[in-house]
């Protein structure tokens, strides 16, 4: 830990934590573009998302360990390198397939360098500012989440789709120039580094999060042509029980089992998982009662949408010192009780509501995530010995991306039966085109969502008290 702030290294572990926010979002906007470029359907071009969003959720928690035995500047540099060559290779693109296969390798990179980010900058940051370290990468993240669709659409207009990679180049090329610049005289002795990887469990913990995935995302698992959830489910749980046998068995596991008896770790990550679960549910289907509901233009919308992020990015910090003087519970808490509040106001929508409650919607839901992703996230990583920091940020976005999945799924799943009970047809599709039932099915399923919040809510309050400290 730095005795002042490391100026050089928090500024390079913002760079990753804006490249990954930018790359995550600035693809989604070209889809249509490169889909007609390429001669492709929306399907095949929509596996270029896939594959990058796989590589991310199945690799970040094995980067992230890695990193904690090799050396984070090892395995964060390379990110870097791996993001620059493989965007330049994406806007050079011939084909679909090649694009697929280079933005899998973009995921790559980008998981590399997520797995670092957060400990990185709490690395250059005094003892007791881990809060205001790991708000700036809050900011960093959402800061490219907010610039990347309205960047990707300018460059598209301007140049051409394949400048949204080449875009990527230079930040790329800047934190590979900065993680060299700040590794030198880092790299630990031999030593220091446990003995062995457990390159058995790291397969194994990447082949359980794809299927995982796939169970729980359908759309790849029929463009996979995997077979039915149920049978792909029970090879899941045997798989995991196979894996949780051999975790407890090795000398130096890639997931230390016994992390999880710390108290304000377990409770964080169950706070986190939720949390990313419900917030994707009201995300997913907003957009829907706005434009087909209300009627609203995609325009309005894009407006409507900018105050969550914006007010994400202005609290991040606040709620870092806030977590620096009084611990993560309170400030976390805030902001799970914002997005309950927000899910409170979802389930009041009606058919004719003003577009002012879906806004105060948003709002609450951007006030709810700057209040609560630092905090939870600082006392996910700050807890566990410094040995394993890898590992839990590594975690922390493992956990955002499965829960991201999980709740587009049980969104969908949920919309699906309560427009069937409300509508009255057994075999019905949730459509905007019968409003009523429409508007009943969300306010239902936002109504579960609160529910589940209550239980992200208890985890919160149950995390420890007020002081993060580093577990033995």
């Amino acid at each position: 830990m730095a005795k002042h702030t490391d100026r050089l290294l928090l500024a390079n572990a913002m760079m990753g934590q804006f490249i990954s926010g930018v790359a995550t979002r600035i693809f989604i906007v070209s889809l249509p573009t490169i889909a007609a470029a390429l001669d492709a359907d929306i399907l095949a071009v929509s596996w270029a998302l896939i594959a990058y969003q796989l590589a991310g959720i199945s690799l970040s928690v094995v980067f992230g360990r890695l990193g904690d035995i090799h050396g984070r500047y090892a395995i964060y540099g390379t990110g870097f390198v791996v993001m620059t060559v493989s965007s330049v290779l994406c806007g050079m693109a011939p084909g679909v397939g090649w694009l697929i296969a280079f933005r899998l390798v973009q995921g790559v990179g980008a998981a590399m360098i997520a797995s670092a980010t957060r400990v990185l900058a709490m690395e250059a940051m005094p003892e007791g500012a881990e809060g205001r370290a790991n708000g700036f990468m809050t900011m960093s993240y959402h800061g490219g989440l907010l610039l990347g669709p309205p960047l990707g659409g300018l460059v598209i207009d301007l140049l051409s789709w394949r400048w949204i990679f080449f875009l990527l180049v230079p930040i790329g090329a800047a934190g590979t120039v900065l993680t060299v610049l700040r590794a030198r005289g880092r790299r630990p002795s031999a030593s220091e580094r446990p003995p062995a990887v457990d390159y058995v469990g790291a397969a194994l913990l990447v082949v359980l999060t794809v299927m995982l995935t796939l169970v729980v995302d359908r759309r790849s698992a029929v463009a996979l042509g995997a077979g039915s959830s149920g049978v792909m489910l029970a090879v899941f749980v045997i798989g995991l029980g196979g894996f949780l046998v051999h975790e407890r068995r090795t000398v130096n596991p890639v997931v230390n089992l016994a992390l999880f008896r710390i108290r304000m770790f377990a409770f964080s990550v169950l706070s986190l998982l939720v949390f990313a679960t419900t917030s994707s549910v009201l995300t997913f289907l907003l957009p829907f009662y706005l434009q087909d509901v209300l009627h609203r233009s995609p325009s309005f919308m894009g407006l409507l949408f900018l105050s969550a992020p914006i007010l994400t990015i202005s609290l991040a910090v606040l709620a870092g010192h806030l977590t620096d003087r009084v611990g993560p519970r309170i400030p976390a808490t805030i902001g799970l009780a914002m997005i309950m509040a927000a899910f409170a106001i979802g389930v009041s929508l009606k058919v004719d509501s003003h577009w002012l409650l879906p806004a105060l919607l948003l709002a609450c839901t951007g006030v709810g995530q700057g209040f609560f992703n630092t905090p939870n996230q600082t006392a996910i990583i700050g807890s566990v010995p410094r040995a394993y920091r890898g590992f839990a940020t590594g975690l922390v976005q493992m956990m955002f991306g499965l829960g991201s999945l999980i709740g587009i799924s049980l969104g969908g799943a949920l919309l699906t039966q309560m427009f069937r009970y409300y509508s009255g047809i057994p075999d019905a599709t949730p459509s905007p085109e019968a409003p009523d039932a429409f508007v009943s099915a969300m306010s239902a399923t936002y109504a579960v969502c609160f529910g589940l919040m209550v239980v992200a809510l208890a985890a919160s309050l149950m995390r420890g008290g007020r002081r993060i400290e580093a577990a033995e």
